[in-house]
């Protein structure tokens, strides 16, 4: 274990559900307790699918039993406020998405005043982005002890460009055990050829389509390679629609959600990510961990802090079908390539691991004032 002088503190999220920001919350508890600190979990949402580390404080649990009207929602909100009071806590780390001005200045005033705050931005698609009250927006952040951006794009495109002096990068983890997952050697597609793609199926982020688009043009179905679509969200069913009009419908597979995608990933020939825009991907960190190349699309933020072209994966700079494609068939085609990135692909993220970024975690909260 890590030593450092022992800190009581309050992680707060939205839950613990299925994205890679919820994981990389996981995560901290698991990094902080193992460091030596009390770590308290609050979500607001009754929702755990990863596991966590520490005491949890589940306001979902009423949220579910009474709803979420005013007068629910504002009891809960005291019975937070009360929970840190009692609790006297030396830091709060906030990951809750900052989208509303007067929300956030309510967690300032009332439920967070007193206590040395630090919130994560996981998204480069931030408040601080835009020109929606950001003035006001900026003013709550600059009263954070410090503001922890998951990507270098997001401390110093948002943050520091917005003049947010007081932030800095600490990116999210990987836990070498993952490779050692149940079964994870064997394949859930028996012995089938594929490509993977994974994560919460919501297009106007995620853009699958994008990336069945570019499955398609590049013809590898003809050669008895499957692209396989893992995870959940409001539009797979009509994903699957329009996957059915296309001729290589038989060579798209989609499965279902897993908080164990391991064995899919360390079966498939490479990953693939399509997002528009992303905070730091965990699907990159993920695959790469296990020795698995990706090949990702150049996007805002993150990609290109991880993966070195040609090295551990490609790198796609522009959103084209036809680019897209010819990387798809140049990692199956080359085989020099492939082998290439692939025996590089987990020491590539070494830095990344929870040994690491435990240490960067603990130098924050060591030197605290």
């Amino acid at each position: 274990m890590l030593k450092t002088d022992k800190k009581k503190i309050c992680i707060v999220a939205i839950s613990l559900s299925k994205g890679g920001a919820e994981r990389s919350v996981s995560m901290l508890t698991h990094m902080l307790s193992r460091i030596g600190h009390e770590v308290h979990l609050v979500i607001l949402v009754n929702q755990i699918y990863y596991s966590y580390s520490g005491n949890l404080f589940n306001l979902g649990i009423s949220k579910d039993i009474n709803g979420d009207t005013i007068f629910s929602r504002l009891k809960r909100f005291k019975k937070f406020r009360d929970y840190l009071k009692v609790q006297e806590f030396d830091f709060i780390i906030d990951h809750r998405p900052k989208n509303n001005y007067y929300r956030e200045l309510f967690y300032q005033k009332y439920l967070y005043r007193d206590i040395k705050k630090i919130y994560v931005l996981h998204s480069s698609k931030q408040v601080l982005n835009t020109k929606d009250s950001l003035h006001r927006f900026i003013k709550i952040y600059k009263s954070n002890y410090v503001n922890i951006a998951v990507s270098n794009y997001i401390k110093n495109e948002i943050l520091k460009a917005n003049g947010l002096d007081n932030s800095l990068t600490i990116y999210n983890a990987y836990d070498p055990k993952w490779i050692d997952s149940d079964k994870i050697s064997e394949n859930p597609l028996n012995d089938k050829n594929y490509i993977l793609s994974y994560g919460r199926i919501e297009d106007e982020i995620k853009d699958f389509r994008f990336l069945i688009d570019s499955f398609f043009k590049s013809k590898l179905w003809e050669k008895n390679i499957f692209l396989v679509i893992l995870g959940d969200g409001k539009d797979k069913e009509e994903l699957k629609v329009y996957v059915e009009q296309l001729k290589c419908s038989d060579f798209i597979l989609f499965y279902p959600y897993t908080t164990n995608p391991f064995p899919y990933i360390y079966n498939s020939k490479f990953v693939t990510l399509t997002s528009r825009y992303e905070g730091f991907p965990m699907v990159i960190l993920e695959s790469l961990s296990v020795g698995v190349p990706i090949i990702s699309l150049d996007i805002k933020s993150g990609p290109n802090e991880i993966i070195i072209h040609k090295e551990n994966g490609l790198l796609v700079p522009n959103r084209n079908v036809d680019d897209f494609a010819k990387a798809m068939i140049s990692l199956f085609q080359d085989e020099k390539l492939y082998n290439h990135c692939k025996n590089r692909a987990s020491n590539s993220v070494e830095k990344f691991s929870i040994n690491n970024i435990s240490r960067h975690w603990e130098q924050l909260i060591k030197h605290a004032q």
